[in-house]
């Protein structure tokens, strides 16, 4: 992770941390890496979410690419994976979306996608990042070697048409769908309309700072509670650029991206498509989506927390099923990176191929009390230090040994924020809670002791 690209891009407060300069100065950067010796202007397409911030940020990059010689295609608000699969459908040379995800509306982010739709290389990513930090002006074009910008909202419409015919004809099912008043609000009514859905749309009236407040994939309550009392047989959820989703079973229960592998999976398997025996969850999945695999004769991977990882794993391993818990679930027969929409598709093919309803699909797993407790930390190298202090260790090998086989712990740092964040489960949500507590106490006071 370098000095400005996080597990997902650029992130920070808009004005404070993420401003129009770093933005100016990202797009110059990326346009001076993706030219080559052909005398081909590269081109850009860039997306954004519904954050107040987004519009300002857009301007910014927008000048910064075309000051050093590219092209750019706007595609307006719009989900993140759409970004992803249009850079490859329209033949640019990457993609760039202004999003922070789930986060609330002050925070922004600049996350790029290669020509191929995939997340930036590592060495691309350091390429950029060096160009940006080095002292002086970045290079700059005149005369008609500069860019030139394009709308291209025309082409929402080949990504939904990409979505819809990744499944079938879906039954008349009553779902009620949370928009978290960010990206799905400009595609979900056009996407789940093409279908006999008898659907309701909540959260999909965005004002610039109501994306993700108390409502989509990290605020269930209020779907769950609506689901429950309309007679729904489904609820979704997205985040503010729609590349999760969890849902919600007719009785209210929320239905986690664990489960929602573990139902694709089982629908995959009957079909004969799942390549490796299994599929790519990560270190925070719950031990009851391990037990179910293993009862069912399936492989399970983990990789560390992030899409790119789990994406990289399913790659080395050929697999096309991935995800994680958060609902950030990647079919990559369809898409090169996780997309909630599509996700909500699948879901909603599966109920329509079985008949069943989706407590009782959900029901295959057995969720054990799982608590994570987030303990915010002043700065990178103090989470550094918090993680490789011995004590700390020897206090998670203790916990693990109480915990036994009906739990473990997990204690690893944010890739994005300032967080240590502590994971527990176990047998019963006392014992989770209890140790949880302990740990969280612990790492809490190795802050403490660092700044004396």
């Amino acid at each position: 992770m370098g000095k400005l690209f996080g597990t997902d891009g650029i992130r920070g407060v808009a004005n404070e941390t993420l401003d129009v300069r770093l933005a100016y100065r990202t797009g110059q950067a990326a346009a001076l890496c993706l030219a080559d010796d052909s005398g081909t202007k590269p081109t850009v397409v860039i997306g954004k979410d519904t954050r107040i911030s987004s519009d300002m940020l857009e301007a910014a990059l927008i000048a910064g690419l075309t000051a050093c010689g590219c092209n750019v295609i706007t595609l307006g608000v719009i989900p993140t994976p759409a970004v992803a699969y249009l850079t490859v459908a329209l033949h640019a040379d990457a993609g760039v979306v202004i999003s922070a995800s789930h986060n609330p509306y002050e925070h922004n982010g600049i996350k790029m996608f290669s020509a191929e739709g995939f997340k930036l290389s590592d060495a691309l990513e350091t390429e950029i990042e060096t160009r940006i930090l080095q002292e002086g002006e970045l290079p700059v074009c005149t005369h008609g070697a500069l860019g030139q910008v394009m709308n291209g909202s025309f082409a929402a419409e080949y990504y939904l048409d990409h979505l819809a015919s990744a499944v079938g004809q879906l039954a008349p099912l009553r779902v009620l769908i949370d928009c978290a008043n960010g990206a799905a609000s400009a595609t979900a009514r056009k996407l789940f309309g093409r279908f006999p859905l008898q659907a309701d749309y909540i959260n999909d009236t965005p004002n610039g700072v109501n994306i993700n407040d108390r409502c989509g994939s990290t605020h269930l309550e209020g779907l769950c509670e609506q689901v429950r009392a309309g007679g729904y047989e489904l609820g979704l959820a997205f985040d503010g650029d729609a590349d999760r989703c969890l849902a919600v079973d007719e009785t209210g229960c929320p239905i986690d991206g664990d489960k929602i592998m573990a139902i694709c999976s089982a629908e995959l398997v009957k079909q004969g498509k799942l390549p490796g025996g299994g599929f790519v969850a990560t270190v925070m999945s719950n031990i009851g989506l391990h037990k179910y695999c293993a009862e069912h004769g399936l492989r399970l991977l983990c990789a560390n927390v992030g899409d790119r990882n789990v994406l990289e794993l399913m790659q080395k391993e050929g697999m096309m099923l991935g995800g994680e818990q958060s609902g950030h679930i990647i079919f990559l027969e369809d898409m090169p990176t996780g997309d909630g929409q599509l996700a909500a598709l699948k879901l909603l093919s599966i109920l329509t191929a079985t008949g069943r309803r989706a407590s009782e699909l959900a029901g295959a797993v057995t969720q054990y009390p799982q608590l994570l407790k987030n303990v915010r930390v002043a700065s990178n190298e103090e989470k550094a230090r918090i993680m490789a202090d011995v004590s700390l260790q020897a206090q998670i090998r203790q916990a693990e040994q109480e915990l036994g086989s009906d739990g473990r712990v997990l204690i690893r740092p944010s890739g994005t924020e300032p967080l240590i964040r502590v994971m527990v489960e176990a047998g019963t949500q006392e014992q989770a809670n209890a140790v949880t507590d302990r740990l969280a106490a612990a790492v809490e006071n190795l802050q403490k002791t660092g700044k004396k």
